[in-house]
């Protein structure tokens, strides 16, 4: 062999090894970013599932704290029926009355109830008598539908005999009407009734999850409300009714679907969606990171970075979403009770002793008479000003929150720049009280809205969130009896008078 063909040779073998190293070392690296990678997914998908079980699972509450809302307006609205005394003593049936004041009678319940029907949009309101005899608003539909068997058909509905009333649908198979019955006497029930797509305000999803399935369900598993309508009076599909047979409070995630249920009175609020929806943009992010991650071998640091940029922002941009959509009450845009209560336990039992926090509860004085007089949106503008308020008068570093139907808590978190806590929280309660009063309903100038408040200091007046908000309300009971429109800051002396 020439030194030619030596030489050449070595050459050879030089770019052999040279070739042999750079594959080896991109196997090698390849491989190591291969395994980081699916390591660093497996930790994500895990995280990323509890996270999402945890926020659907306060939705799922939410949707069902809409429908308790939702259907005890739809009672309250029931029974404000009897504002006419006529409509609860008044029988039909009864074979001595006189016919000219019966019609009379009639007249006057009949206009008491079609006043309140408008407030509402009801297929019926009305009272149904043994003798089948009716007043107030009762459709041409429902009438064919019970015919002769009305008050003896609805009697049935009647499910609760303590409160003597019960929620109901699906007679003869007809799930498009929901049905609230009430007992008035023995020869006469109230009902209303209304279509189920009114319910599609009270289960409203977020865009976030535009996605999932909100189904209202009874204990037969049928569906008496969802968005898509078609289901409505059908069984819950099989897949999501294995996963929360005999369970009335429970979220779960597998790699097919989360599925949340919880209880509301005789039916169950189940939301669902499935898993590869929730996690799309994850899993196509992974499979990019895989092969990228093979191709990439020489550059792997650089590309394993970009990678678990590009993946963690989307998994953050799902996590943001629905932590917003999970811990703001949307009527107020401050925190929801869930969210309050956590993050004010949390804040006050890990406070120094030598740390002062105040917890002040707001009560809206008479909430129920800017309801009834003013109608509920006027009551939900008033819940929304109430949520400015305390934006205005506290400050970034305090915790706000709606508790209650009209009912808010503020953990004060600031410190006082001079003087004893009291006098600080004392100040704040009297600039609340002072800003709430300057609260103004559009269009009726005439109606006043007041607030009454009670206060606690942390850790004089307790440890615990318990036990300042048992204080507070000791405190808060003592404005109410005081004339409502004060506030009262809490002393050892409110022990052993009767709660609010």
């Amino acid at each position: 062999m020439s030194r030619s063909s030596e030489k050449k040779q070595s050459l050879k073998n030089i770019v052999r090894i040279q070739i042999s190293m750079i594959v080896g070392y991109a196997l090698i690296v390849a491989l190591a970013i291969a395994l980081v990678t699916k390591l660093a997914v497996d930790k994500t998908d895990e995280v990323l599932k509890n996270k999402i079980i945890s926020l659907t699972s306060s939705l799922s509450v939410q949707m069902k704290l809409n429908m308790d809302s939702y259907m005890s307006r739809m009672e309250t609205i029931a029974t404000l029926a009897f504002g006419e005394e006529n409509a609860y003593t008044y029988d039909a049936a009864d074979p001595d009355n006189d016919e000219f004041e019966a019609i009379n009678t009639e007249k006057l319940i009949t206009e008491k109830m079609y006043s309140l029907c408008i407030m509402e949009n009801f297929v019926d309101y009305g009272i149904v008598y043994r003798n089948n005899r009716t007043v107030g608003k009762i459709s041409n539909g429902t009438s064919t539908l019970f015919g002769e068997k009305m008050f003896d058909e609805l009697g049935k509905m009647i499910t609760d005999e303590q409160a003597q009333d019960g929620w109901f649908t699906g007679y003869n198979d007809d799930f498009r009407r929901i049905y609230y019955v009430k007992r008035v006497h023995e020869n006469a029930v109230l009902f209303i009734s209304f279509y189920a797509n009114e319910l599609n305000e009270v289960f409203d999803n977020p865009e976030t999850l535009s996605d999932m399935e909100i189904r209202l369900i009874n204990e037969d598993h049928n569906i008496l409300y969802s968005k898509t309508g078609g289901e409505v009076g059908k069984a819950l599909p099989e897949e999501i009714k294995q996963r929360i047979l005999g369970q009335s409070s429970v979220s779960s995630i597998d790699s097919d679907y989360l599925v949340s249920v919880n209880k509301c009175g005789d039916w169950y609020v189940v939301c669902s969606i499935p898993t590869k929806i929730i996690l799309n943009e994850k899993n196509e992010m992974t499979r990019y990171i895989y092969m990228t991650g093979l191709i990439a071998a020489l550059i792997a640091a650089l590309v394993g970075w970009y990678l678990s940029y590009l993946l963690i922002k989307p998994v953050k941009s799902i996590v943001s979403d629905l932590d917003e959509m999970a811990h703001t009450d949307q009527l107020t845009g401050i925190l929801n009770k869930l969210s309050f209560e956590q993050l004010a336990s949390n804040c006050i039992e890990s406070s120094l002793e030598t740390e002062n926090r105040a917890l002040i509860i707001l009560d809206i004085d008479d909430f129920k008479k800017v309801n009834d007089t003013l109608g509920h949106a006027a009551g939900d503008r008033l819940l929304e000003s109430t949520g400015a308020v305390l934006r205005e008068v506290f400050t970034d570093d305090d915790y706000l929150g709606r508790i209650g139907g009209d009912e808010f808590c503020v953990l004060v978190n600031s410190s006082a720049d001079e003087g004893s806590y009291h006098d600080y929280a004392a100040k704040k309660c009297s600039e609340l009280c002072e800003a709430f009063s300057k609260i103004g309903l559009d269009g009726h100038k005439d109606f006043r809205v007041s607030c009454s408040i009670g206060a606690a200091i942390s850790p004089e007046n307790g440890g615990s969130f318990k036990a300042l908000y048992a204080a507070c309300d000791k405190a808060l009971y003592r404005s109410k009896k005081s004339g409502k429109a004060s506030y009262t800051l809490y002393s050892p002396d409110m022990e052993g008078e009767g709660e609010q």
